[in-house]
């Protein structure tokens, strides 16, 4: 999450955190993140392009986030 604040997604990354509506991010804006070495990592671990990855990071991000951190906050360590 630390990340991807410091990416400029300071906005989204708190909406995934609160308990309000989780505000989109893009593909694009994944792989502007996280670039394309570690996105290269994904991809050959799962077995998929780069692209997917990126794709449903963008997709699944959000909830994820969401879903790991209830009640609003991050949890300890």
């Amino acid at each position: 999450a630390a990340q991807l604040e410091a990416s400029g997604l300071g906005e989204q990354v708190k909406s995934w955190i609160g308990t309000g509506e989780n505000l989109p991010v893009s593909a694009s804006q994944i792989q502007q993140v996280l670039g394309g070495g570690k996105l290269g990592e994904l991809a050959a671990k799962f077995g998929v392009s780069a692209d997917q990855v990126s794709n449903l990071l963008a997709q699944h991000l959000p909830k994820a986030v969401d879903d790991a951190t209830p009640g609003g906050r991050l949890p300890p360590g």
